[in-house]
């Protein structure tokens, strides 16, 4: 019997009489995950987590309303995040500060391991700024464990390293600086929240932050005409 998925004029001719069913179109990879992200999010509430951040068990207690249709394309979104959590459970976790010296400058940062991000704070001791961001580097470290912090007295990693540098932050990747914040002016005017140090490491792809927008509101400077944050 002939192949009715064939494509030849005859099979053309079956088709537009009825007598077989429509040849099944192929479908891209890209519309395939559309499929899947239409299929799975629309059995979740728009309260409730984002599907790329949900966990094996949270997926489980969603595919009970999966229906017949949308099955396929659920199996290969559950195929798909539990291949991402196996590859994010392999990632080191840090999650805390990690104080070093410039003996150990090497070792912690330029050797920190394939694809870590490394986000290093050199301070000192009574500069406010340098205090502000020590602070809210404990709660980004905690918030972002994949990402690693260190903290260093900047005279220790750099001899005579100048004061009006501080704070710098320098973000490194597989041994390479890959972006860098020097003094007090590379950070917003006023009262520097955890969420405005946040949003500049995100700039810099250090670490994936949720927040969409920058959380300074700008102010219209009336005398010198400049925006500033």
């Amino acid at each position: 019997m002939q192949d009715p998925n064939e494509d030849t004029e005859w099979n053309d001719v079956l088709r537009a009489k009825g007598i077989i069913p429509p040849k099944e179109t192929e479908i891209t990879e890209d519309q395939i995950a559309d499929m899947i992200d239409q299929a799975v999010q629309k059995h979740v509430n728009g309260d409730q987590k984002e599907m790329d951040e949900m966990n094996l068990d949270e997926l489980d207690d969603i595919e009970d309303d999966i229906t017949e249709d949308d099955e396929k394309a659920f199996e290969e979104y559950r195929r798909q995040r539990m291949a991402e959590l196996k590859a994010m459970s392999a990632k080191p976790r840090f999650g805390s500060v990690i104080e070093i010296s410039g003996q150990d400058w090497v070792e912690a940062i330029n050797k920190a391991g394939d694809d870590i991000w490394v986000i290093v704070h050199l301070y000192k001791n009574g500069i406010e700024m340098c205090n502000i961001l020590n602070h809210h580097f404990v709660q980004l470290a905690q918030k972002f464990p994949f990402a690693k912090f260190i903290k260093a007295v900047a005279t220790t990693c750099i001899p005579n390293y100048p004061e009006n540098n501080l704070p710098t932050l320098f973000i490194y990747q597989n041994g390479e600086m890959k972006d860098k914040l020097i003094g007090r002016d590379s950070f917003p005017s006023g009262k520097v929240t955890s969420e405005d140090v946040e949003w500049q490491l995100s700039r810099t792809g250090a670490i994936d932050t949720e927040l969409t927008e920058n959380p300074r509101k700008p102010i219209d400077d009336v005398f010198s005409k400049k925006t500033i944050y």
